[in-house]
């Protein structure tokens, strides 16, 4: 027998094998009856801490299975280390959902379940009507199954986990039960264990894949419909212009890169099902999507910047997509000073609102300049990067502010200095991505601090103190504020 083909044959003897040791159980589970499958009879969000992705959330844990139909309550808020999660989760019920509470107002409603979550305290809770009631073990399972996720800032998918243990443990019947499966596993043994779950991991892998070379494919269709139009754009954008020239030294690597995308989209594409469960093509099939991607990005760049330099029809859409990143962070500003740690109130933060209102006004400014020709493209992009640098100063200044606010002394201030400058420079987590506009293609990622780098590097430096500051216990009371409550619920650090 080849050497290669061994793997698997021996994964179908170890079935196999399990296959028959299990015949026992699954005699048992004859007579059980079919556990109910049904998804949430309702999903609500409360994300007043902001850092929720609601497109991701909701339509994934819509598609969690519940064993019975449960109401599903997501709330975040920012909070300090030293808060009580549960006081403020039944503080925020009371006051804006008293549905979630019970008609005596002392425990959880029947049919709900809470995922409750502080990014800023570091606190994760759990809390159920008593119909949904798990032992404290249960909740802190539930919380811990999230926790991996939640230390490395991945809000989203820690809560989505979270949500779908909790659908796993709530009302979970006998046979599903830690002490049934224990049996089971034991009789059925260890080997159709790992290769249940080696085949798991392989499903998701291959869907995985399949995901990022369909990302790629639609990037890579894009490129390849505009490369007549990208090269005409190319050769009619000015090489005098200090934009311009930048642009065309990335175009001139252009073709090379569309040539090494099109070896990528040939090799995935080459792949079968069972290599695409491969971790290694995994890879493969992303580095493709980010190749098409960064190249469909690129082309449009091209063509904004000969419509702009070059005055077309179009200039003022292009114009606008230049816009858009400064616009975004202006925007951002006030809900990044309301943030609890956000100090809001400081001289910093008095300085940035200044400089939003002052620069709104420019921006009119400029593009009525461009608009009667009072104003040339380039210097229409000076300003703008000028502008944009000036903010980069503001929120460094605003960054010293919070990091002052919020350590206790020098190692603590070091620490949140330290995960700030790696979310400016693109270090910390998956990196800064690439801007596409002509700013964004001319200068480096680093080159500006934006709002939602300076947002991830807070969340990052607050986590990392946090976390130094230690606390992972549960809590069970709902504090002085609480009263009589007594519904099922805890919370942990994380």
């Amino acid at each position: 027998m080849p050497v290669g083909r061994r793997p698997a044959a021996a994964v179908r003897r170890l079935l196999l094998l399990g296959s028959l040791l299990l015949v026992p159980v699954a005699v048992v589970l004859g007579g059980a009856g079919a556990a109910l499958a049904v998804p949430p009879s309702a999903v609500v969000v409360e994300d007043t801490a902001g850092v929720l992705d609601r497109s991701t959330l909701v339509p994934a844990v819509e598609a969690i299975d519940f064993h019975e139909p449960t109401r599903v309550a997501i709330y975040t808020y920012n909070g300090r280390s030293e808060d009580n999660l549960n006081e403020e989760v039944l503080r925020f019920a009371r006051s804006v959902h008293p549905d979630w509470i019970s008609a005596d107002g002392q425990k959880w409603a029947d049919g709900l379940f809470i995922f409750a979550l502080d990014p800023v305290g570091r606190h994760v809770g759990t809390y159920m009507g008593e119909d949904r009631k798990v032992t404290l073990e249960q909740r802190t399972d539930i919380q811990d199954a999230a926790k991996d996720l939640l230390r490395d800032a991945q809000w989203t998918d820690g809560t989505i986990v979270g949500v779908r243990r909790a659908a796993a443990l709530m009302n979970q019947p006998w046979y599903q039960s830690a002490g049934f499966l224990v049996a089971a596993w034991v009789s059925g043994g260890l080997a159709v264990l790992g290769a249940g779950a080696w085949l798991v991991v392989r499903g998701v892998t291959r869907s995985a894949s399949r995901k990022e070379i369909g990302r790629g494919d639609r990037s890579y269709a894009s490129v390849s419909m505009d490369l007549d139009v990208t090269e005409l754009n190319a050769r009619t954008i000015p090489e005098s212009s200090r934009y311009g020239a930048r642009v065309l030294e990335k175009h001139r690597t252009f073709q090379n890169r569309y040539t090494n995308t099109s070896g990528l989209a040939g090799q995935v594409h080459a792949l079968s099902g069972r290599d695409l469960g491969r971790r290694r093509n995994l890879k493969l099939a992303k580095d493709y999507a980010d190749a098409a991607a960064e190249l469909d990005a690129l082309d449009d760049v091209i063509a904004d910047t000969n419509a702009l330099l070059n005055r077309s029809d179009s200039w003022q859409a292009a114009w606008d997509r230049q816009l858009a990143p400064f616009r975004s962070d202006l925007s951002g500003l006030e809900q990044l000073l309301a943030k609890r740690h956000g100090q809001g109130d400081s001289a910093t933060a008095a300085a940035l609102r200044s400089f939003r209102d002052h620069s709104l006004r420019d921006i009119e400014r400029w593009t009525a300049e461009l608009a009667v020709g009072r104003t040339t493209p380039e210097t229409a992009l000076d300003r703008l990067n000028d502008a944009r640098g000036r903010l980069a100063v503001l929120l460094e200044n605003h960054a010293e502010t919070v990091i002052a606010g919020y350590a206790k002394n020098d190692r603590e201030a070091a620490l949140m200095r330290k995960d700030m400058e790696a979310a400016q420079d693109g270090l910390g987590g998956r990196g800064r991505t690439y801007e596409p506009s002509i700013l964004g293609t001319v200068y480096p990622s680093y080159h500006f601090f934006t709002v939602a780098t300076f947002n991830s590097g807070l969340n990052a430096g607050v986590s990392s103190v946090s976390s130094a500051r230690g606390g992972d216990g549960s809590t069970t009371g709902y504090g002085s504020s609480g009263g009589s409550f007594s519904g099922s619920g805890s919370s942990s650090g994380f």
